[in-house]
């Protein structure tokens, strides 16, 4: 077998071969894992719903708006005996100290907080990360379950009542914006549930 020369279009064939092979395979892959990632999300996102509202035997009609930044709210009402009993509602922030963070935050009827799930964060491990679990603490301040958030929560060094993730307040800040933010939107479906419900 004759071995190719080295030359300038040689190189770039080669070259260009390995990468269209290359291309092909990952296009592959993407499409062979793209279903089930999509399944895992839907699946974690059913979790996080049951986990944060009140007991219910059915989802309702899942409202979306499209909030000022063209980002996606989507609020989940859940129905015990075809009666609305709270509403889940996945909200966003992007003020994280390392970006985007994703909640799902569950209210009651009376706009309470009855839980929340965090679904997406890159906070730093060990500060940040600690909000999966700090805002449920009964300690001190930290809690922000059966709060109703109608007048803002805030960090407690912003002159609100909500105890910060020690050494991580930028990430409590971008937590508790997402959750006002939840808040907002729940408002505005709660008015929708209720006209379907009338």
């Amino acid at each position: 077998m004759k071995k190719l020369q080295s030359t300038l279009v040689n190189m770039v064939l080669v070259l260009g071969i390995i990468a269209i092979v290359a291309a092909t395979l990952l296009a592959w892959v993407n499409q062979l894992t793209a279903e089930p990632i999509r399944l895992a999300e839907v699946a974690k996102q059913q979790t996080a719903i049951k986990e944060v509202t009140p007991a219910f035997d059915a989802v309702g009609k899942i409202i979306s708006y499209t909030d000022e930044t063209g980002q996606n709210i989507n609020c989940y009402p859940v129905l015990n005996q075809n009666k609305c009993v709270g509403i889940a509602v996945e909200s966003y922030s992007n003020a994280g100290f390392n970006g985007y963070i994703q909640v799902m935050v569950g209210f009651d009827m009376n706009g309470n907080i009855v839980n929340y799930s965090v679904l997406k964060q890159a906070e730093t491990p060990g500060l940040g990360t600690k909000m999966v679990d700090w805002f449920k603490t009964d300690k001190a301040a930290q809690s922000i379950l059966g709060k109703n958030p109608a007048k803002g929560l805030r960090v407690s060094k912003d002159g609100g009542e909500i105890d910060a993730i020690t050494a991580a307040t930028i990430s409590s800040r971008a937590f508790l914006d997402a959750v006002n933010r939840a808040y907002t939107y729940y408002q505005k479906s709660l008015d929708a549930v209720q006209t379907a419900q009338n």
